[in-house]
């Protein structure tokens, strides 16, 4: 079992989800009510999913989820909201402690990712991040079990992107089995509804055209504040050097569905890579 040094306490649960086991069930059963588990024909490759709190983005990303069968790995990409620690900092072994139990870290996954990627082995960016944790408990209630790659990613190049893309999809070619990437982000943030379902249109139509490289363009030519695009086109870029061959757009909203203010919104989305 994990040394204590390798366990990552949560950091945002009592305030994006509930940190009391009972109630995250509770809620879990709410969000997931709502969203039938299909599954697909073909296993899925990647996961586009929100990470704000489960109030304001918890639907969306439990409708994305439900689409899924879960393998019993999963690599996680998410931004990097703090600045702390390092450009492509990897978790890479021990725990991730979660209200609903320890979510393990799969070693042998990212010792066979970091065989071939440049990764970084750093806890620091992890450690005030909420965009992995948040997925965790819908991560855990879809697939009880389930082992993580957890990997926090700054600012990078287009080429960068799609070099470790490629270098990640590597080292799940070289693991054997089956591994789902999730890519943790939010759309556009505070503008109007109708600025944020515009831009980020724009953004999702280079998702479901399956194009990293017009993901990464068109948010940086739009000035789309879509928090996760790094970890996105690495993403798409990984899934598509794993033959990926169809993406769909689950759900889309705005936190002003919940709170009221049209004015300021983020933008949600949810979306599913096979």
């Amino acid at each position: 079992m994990s040394s204590p040094s390798a366990i990552r306490e949560p950091a945002v649960a009592g305030r994006f989800y509930p940190a009391s086991p009972a109630e995250l069930h509770r809620t879990l059963d709410t969000l997931l009510a709502h969203s039938s588990p299909t599954g697909g024909e073909r296993p899925a490759l990647l996961a586009v999913v929100p990470h704000a709190g489960y109030v304001y983005s918890g639907q969306i990303a439990a409708a994305t989820f439900a689409r899924l069968d879960v393998p019993r790995h999963v690599l996680v990409l998410c931004p990097n909201h703090t600045g702390l620690g390092r450009a492509r900092a990897l978790w890479s072994r021990g725990a991730w402690r979660t209200p609903l139990g320890e979510v393990e870290v799969a070693e042998d996954l990212t010792a066979c990712l970091q065989r071939h990627a440049r990764l970084d082995d750093d806890q620091l960016a992890h450690v005030h991040e909420h965009a992995i944790e948040v997925e965790l408990p819908l991560l855990e209630r879809r697939q009880p079990g389930v082992r993580i790659a957890p990997l926090c990613l700054q600012q990078a190049s287009l080429d960068e992107c799609l070099k470790l893309g490629a270098d990640l999809a590597e080292g799940i070619r070289a693991f054997g089995e089956p591994v789902l990437i999730v890519c943790s982000t939010d759309m556009s943030h505070y503008v109007r509804a109708d600025v944020a379902a515009k831009l980020d249109r724009l953004a999702l139509d280079q998702i479901e055209a399956l194009d990293p490289s017009g993901l990464y363009r068109c948010v940086v030519e739009h000035r789309i504040s879509m928090c996760g695009f790094i970890p996105t086109t690495v993403g798409l870029s990984a899934a598509r050097a794993l033959g990926a061959a169809h993406a769909e757009l689950v759900q889309y909203g705005n936190s002003g569905e919940t709170s009221g203010d049209f004015e300021r919104v983020v933008g949600y989305a949810g979306a599913v890579v096979r």
